[in-house]
C-alpha cells in the first residue's frame, strides 16, 4: 500500500506556480489545500510574495509555471516578455482595496504628506484614480513605493501617513494602528481583476499539463462559491490568518475564473495608465496577450467575450 501511494504520488505532474498573501488569491489556496491539484494529477508547490504582482515578473523565462497578480502588473511584464499572457480573469476586487490615513480627518488632511503605495499594481491604479475622481493633483501627495505587508508597520513607524492597497493590510492596519481610519474606499471609483498568469511557450509544450491546472483552478473557484465556510479554512490554514479574518475578508471579491467584457475594459484601464505613464513600450496587441484558449477547453461557457480590441 505504501509503494502504491508512493507510485501515484510519483507520476504527478511538478509545477511551481507563484502568488501574494491574500484571499483574493483564494483559488490557489483552496486547489492546494482542498487536494484539487492532486486529483487532477499536478504536484504544485506555491511561492508565495509581499504581493501577486510582484510574483508575475518570475513567468519572465518560465521560473515559474503560473502566477495570479494584478491587471497592471500582467501588461507590464507582457512588454517584458510577450510570452507572458493572461490565461483566465480570477477575482473582480469589489470592496477590496481602501485608502487609509493615520491622524487626518480626510483625503484633503494627507495634502503635502507621505502616502504608501505598492507600485506596478493594483494599489498604484487606485491611487490615481482616487485622484482623479475627487479632482485632487498628483503633485499634492509624496507617493512612496511600499510593498503592501509592511504599510502597516511603516504607518506605525510615521514613515508614511497614509496608503492606498488591498485587503487584508487596510482592515489589518485598523486593528493594529490607533488614529487610523478609512478615507475613501474603492466603490463607485475603481475595481480591478486580477488575473492568472502563464507563458505561452510553456503552455504550448505541456498543453495538458495546462489543462489540468485551469479544471483545477475551476474546481476550486466551484468549491469557494458552493461552501463557504470550507473555502475560508483553507484559506485561512494556507495562509496563517485567523479564521474570521478570512470569513470576514472573502465576500469582498467575486471569484470568477472566466473571460467578461469587464476583464477586457480592466485591462484597457491598465494600459491607458502605461500609456499616460510614458512607460507603454508598444499599443498592447490583445491578440497575444489575452489567451482563453485554456478556459474554452476546460469551461467553453466562461468565455463570454466576442471579439478582443483591435
Amino acid at each position: 500500500m505504501v509503494l502504491g501511494a508512493a507510485q501515484a504520488h510519483a507520476q504527478l505532474t511538478k509545477m511551481t506556480i507563484a502568488t501574494g498573501v491574500d484571499p483574493a488569491f483564494s483559488q490557489f489556496y483552496v486547489a492546494k489545500e482542498g487536494g484539487l491539484f492532486e486529483k487532477n494529477g499536478l504536484d504544485v508547490t506555491i511561492n508565495t510574495g509581499p504581493s501577486g504582482s510582484a510574483m508575475v515578473p518570475f513567468l519572465v523565462n518560465n521560473q515559474v509555471n503560473a502566477a495570479y497578480g494584478s491587471d497592471l502588473a500582467g501588461v507590464i511584464n507582457h512588454q517584458v516578455d510577450n510570452n507572458v499572457v493572461a490565461v483566465a480573469d480570477g477575482t473582480y476586487l469589489v470592496k477590496w482595496l481602501s485608502v487609509v490615513g493615520h491622524n487626518v480627518a480626510d483625503l484633503g488632511g494627507l495634502k503635502g504628506k507621505k502616502i504608501g503605495i505598492a507600485m506596478g499594481t493594483g494599489s498604484e491604479i487606485f491611487w490615481r484614480r482616487v485622484l482623479e475622481k475627487k479632482n485632487l493633483k498628483l503633485t499634492d501627495f509624496t507617493m512612496v513605493n511600499v510593498e503592501a505587508p509592511e504599510m502597516l508597520a511603516a504607518t506605525e513607524r510615521g514613515d508614511i501617513d497614509g496608503f492606498a492597497v488591498w485587503e487584508p493590510w487596510p482592515t489589518r492596519t485598523l486593528m493594529s494602528v490607533k488614529g487610523t481610519k478609512i478615507l475613501q474606499t474603492a466603490e463607485g471609483i475603481y475595481n480591478n481583476i486580477n488575473f492568472v498568469y502563464m507563458n505561452r511557450g510553456w503552455i504550448e509544450q505541456n498543453k495538458a499539463t495546462a489543462q489540468k491546472f485551469m479544471l483545477s483552478l475551476m474546481q476550486a473557484n466551484d468549491l469557494i462559491e458552493k461552501d463557504r465556510p470550507a473555502a475560508a479554512k483553507m484559506v485561512a490554514k494556507f495562509l496563517k490568518m485567523p479564521l474570521e479574518l478570512a470569513t470576514e475578508l472573502m465576500p469582498k471579491v467575486e471569484f470568477d475564473m472566466d473571460w467578461q467584457p469587464r476583464s477586457i475594459e480592466s485591462i484597457q484601464v491598465a494600459e491607458k495608465q502605461l500609456a499616460d505613464q510614458k512607460k507603454l513600450k508598444a499599443p498592447l496587441d490583445y491578440s497575444k496577450y489575452v489567451y482563453m484558449d485554456l478556459v474554452k477547453a476546460v469551461r467553453p461557457e466562461n468565455i463570454k467575450v466576442k471579439d478582443l480590441p483591435k
